[in-house]
């Protein structure tokens, strides 16, 4: 074989080209699949035919391939990025290796995986850093169990972009149908995960076809190599500018007088002058300086290293997190997740870990193994096991309960990557043991189910139905759910509503946030878990009072979309009427009847929604009402309009 040598490293390095070069865009990318594959030989094709490889590079090349090579061919592209002894005596990848290049269009960060199933952790290492993968297929095995198990943790870290590479076309006389057959196999599977961006093209990574030119050897395939496809994918909108994520890294003292905050934006822009709240705290403050290594800047994004000066005195520290004052991430003691289990030791109920997200390192409990993935068809294995007997094994997928030791600000993963994601870590031996992905933090029937419901306790059902009461009573029982910021008007329309059932006859009572504080839920706080477990104790006791006949009208904020959805499904669609109180935040603030808001902007109420905690609107209530431009009474014959329409009872 005749070499030749790339001429990329004889350009001169003018500042124009360096400067060309620094204003790219860049992806990063990951090849994953089974062991053998070729995932290290389509990465050092990728290299050699694109020329980025300079003259040092290419004689050492030449040399291992002779002394290592394993391909049967002169070069074995493999040894480019197989580093380790190991890997070159076996001919296997054993460590994720990671090699930069450039082609005219774009800037790229590849990532080339092991894919021996113990070496799966290294994988997902890989993954939680890319924005695509390629899954490579073998076109004379298919898809192995290894394809699948890439492809799941590819997906569930987030990754939108998948292309499926399926390789050694040359073995298999590049025939079409063969490719079709793999292709339709794995959008079967595919079909069961979230991937927004699918792609497949047939390849051959040591032949070279497909990778970077077009192949001649199949011309049934339109579309474009793999080269092409990488510099054109769109990424931009993949990047998360709309949450604010700064966790602090450290704080800096440059004199006696000035404390500077220092780390890394994770998501979002952050202004000059911008309001924000400092989590788990509450505080609340805004930006007085914003400051990079080039000295002072008036806004900043992802993923930025900046250092900022507040106007207030604000104690803030390591492991905190900044956000703007109304996009704040939720913070509370416990979560489900996702994880992947990489120890040899197996993962128990009641384990205690060191767990880390972003800055923070806290303690952390496994309460619960919920189920774990059977990989080869993505159902649920042990679903309905009993608490703390299902375990996982090395390299098992699963849904588990994660209790913190002490309140930690997080996002779900799918809404933001960096807050969502987090390592458990063995106390003992500092070895990271598991990765995980932050689910959307919701009502958990399974949660409830297992842990509140004793072996020998069933429901009993009254022999007085509901029909016979309405008979009696002269109107069937509903929920009016009133939900709503704090000062939009919720219990001052629940009191008049009950007022004026009671005076046509209507057996009503009104269920107020405050009083039941007092009372039933007197053992809560206000962080998100036990914001959900208030409105789940309420719904069951509204489904009580309308069991007994009783319309029950409830005055909560109740923020959380997935909690009203518990409340409706607790309570039952057909008694459930929800009527969304939407009156604007500054209209709330200027009732303040209990000066809520003005606490909450000084920092003395942390987790006060709409100020430094999310709301949730109702995307299609049954009901909305503006307060701050409907009447009190008209308000009250609205819902009472709309109750004339279900009630199996005229109210006039």
């Amino acid at each position: 074989m005749k070499i030749i040598v790339s001429k990329k490293n004889s350009k001169p390095h003018s500042k124009s080209y360096l400067a060309s070069h620094e204003s790219k865009d860049l992806l990063r990318f990951l090849t994953a699949g089974s062991v053998d594959d070729g995932k290290s030989t389509l990465i050092g094709r990728l290299l050699y035919d694109s020329k980025m490889l300079y003259e040092d590079q290419l004689k050492t090349f030449y040399k291992d391939s002779k002394q290592y090579g394993t391909s049967g061919v002169d070069l074995d592209f493999a040894l480019l990025t197989d580093g380790l002894k190991a890997e070159r005596e076996q001919g296997i990848t054993i460590d994720t290796a990671y090699r930069y290049f450039s082609t005219g269009k774009r800037s790229f960060i590849l990532c080339d995986s092991p894919g021996h199933e113990q070496y799966t952790k290294n994988m997902a290492t890989g993954a939680s850093h890319c924005d695509l993968a390629i899954v490579i297929v073998d076109a004379t095995r298919g898809i192995t169990t290894q394809t699948k198990r890439h492809s799941f943790i590819a997906t569930l870290l987030g990754i939108k972009h998948v292309v499926v590479a399926i390789n050694k076309m040359d073995l298999v006389d590049y025939k079409e149908n063969t490719y079709e057959q793999i292709r339709r196999g794995y959008g079967a599977f595919a079909a069961k995960l979230e991937i927004k961006d699918l792609h497949f093209i047939p390849i051959s990574a040591l032949r070279g076809d497909n990778v970077v030119e077009s192949s001649v050897n199949m011309p049934w395939f339109k579309g474009e190599p793999l080269l092409t496809h990488l510099e054109h994918v769109e990424i931009v909108a993949d990047r998360n500018l709309i949450d604010l994520r700064l966790p602090v890294q450290c704080v800096l003292r440059p004199n006696a007088t000035v404390r500077c905050f220092a780390g890394t934006i994770s998501s979002g822009i952050v202004r000059k002058g911008d309001k924000i709240v400092v989590l788990p705290s509450g505080k609340t403050t805004s930006i007085k300086s914003i400051e990079t290594f080039s000295g002072q800047i008036k806004e900043a994004f992802a993923p930025m290293a900046i250092t900022i000066t507040t106007n207030d005195e604000v104690d803030i520290g390591r492991g905190d997190v900044i956000t703007h004052i109304n996009n704040v991430a939720r913070v509370g003691h416990s979560f489900d997740a996702i994880i992947v289990w990489m120890s040899e030791s197996v993962a128990r109920s009641g384990q205690t870990y060191s767990l880390k997200t972003s800055t923070s390192t806290v303690p952390a409990t496994i309460a619960d193994v919920r189920y774990k993935f059977n990989i080869n068809d993505l159902s649920r294995i042990g679903v309905n096991s009993l608490p703390g007997k299902l375990e996982l094994s090395q390299n098992d997928i699963g849904r588990t309960a994660i209790d913190v030791h002490r309140p930690i600000p997080f996002d779900t993963y799918s809404r933001n990557k960096k807050t969502g994601a987090f390592i458990l870590i063995d106390q003992i031996t500092n070895a990271t043991v598991a990765a995980g992905m932050v689910l959307e933090q919701a009502p958990d029937k399974i949660r409830l189910e297992k842990r509140g419901l004793g072996k020998n306790i069933t429901r009993t059902k009254s022999g007085v139905t509901s029909e016979i009461r309405a008979k009696v009573l002269g109107h069937t029982a509903h929920t009016i759910w009133l939900t709503g910021l704090s000062g939009s008007g919720k219990s001052t329309i629940a009191n008049a509503l009950e007022g004026r059932l009671i005076t046509m006859g209507i057996n009503a009572f009104v269920l107020d946030g405050d009083n039941i504080r007092h009372g039933l839920n007197r053992d809560l706080g206000f962080d998100p878990e036990d914001r959900s477990e208030n409105i789940r104790r309420v719904a069951e006791v509204a489904k009580l009072f309308n069991d007994a006949g009783v319309l029950v009208i409830t005055a909560f904020i109740s923020p959380y979309k997935e909690d009203r959805v518990m409340a409706k499904e607790t309570i039952g669609t057909a008694r459930f009427i929800e009527v969304y109180l939407n009156t604007p935040i500054k209209d709330c603030e200027k009732r303040d009847p209990k000066r809520l808001y003005k606490k909450a902007r000084l920092g003395k109420i942390p987790q006060f929604t709409g100020v430094n905690a999310p709301y949730e609107p109702p995307e299609s209530p049954d009901l909305t009402l503006n307060t701050a431009v409907v009447e009190l009474d008209k308000c009250v014959d609205t819902i009472i309009n709309k109750l004339n329409t279900t009630l199996e009872t005229n109210l006039q």
